[in-house]
């Protein structure tokens, strides 16, 4: 029976928010890539300076959490173009999924990752369709992929790269003896 005091939450996306895909970074060094799911009727900027001292994100891999924004160091948007009405397979909720963008599974090897970026980076590269004489709406929906391509494999390298950076470091030359 319905009971009007209990709401339904399990969906990801409801008619009243916005998606938001970005990458952050949290004091404590951790990145995070996933989607925040703000009020339809604010912006990214309004919610991140606003008076809540939580914000809704729902990352990549792992269930949706409530993140505090004193823990946020810095927020990176996705620059992801919108999906056009040429492209079915994709949601037009507003949600980006970099691992649908880049057709691999979300458990897949970075290798596989890697190889689907050069595939697909190749494939909607501006250079093979300058010279061709297309409609504009196809020419519009090749420019959008090759920004959603780019955008997906930035979103899932970055907390590569920095792990990679981190292992990089030089250890320290001296290290004193303790004090006694």
């Amino acid at each position: 029976m319905f009971e009007r005091n209990k709401v339904d939450n399990s969906s990801s996306f409801s008619a009243n928010q916005s998606v938001i895909a970005a990458m952050i970074t949290l004091a404590d060094g951790d990145i995070l890539s996933g989607n925040f799911l703000i009020p339809a009727s604010r912006t990214i900027n309004e919610c991140l300076n606003g008076e809540s001292h939580f914000l809704e994100f729902q990352p990549l891999a792992g269930p949706k959490r409530f993140i505090a924004k004193r823990s946020i160091r810095s927020v990176t948007l996705a620059d992801a173009a919108p999906t056009s009405a040429l492209d079915s397979k994709r949601p037009q909720n507003g949600a980006f999924d970099p691992y649908m963008t880049l057709g691999v599974e979300r458990d897949a090897e970075w290798e596989e990752i890697r190889e689907a970026y050069v595939r697909l980076a190749k494939t909607y590269h501006a250079d093979r369709f300058a010279s061709l004489d297309m409609p504009v709406e196809v020419r519009d929906y090749m420019e959008q992929m090759s920004k959603r391509i780019n955008a997906a494999y930035t979103l899932l390298e970055a907390p590569r790269l920095v792990k990679r950076k981190i292992e990089m470091r030089p250890a320290p030359v001296y290290v004193s003896r303790p004090r006694l």
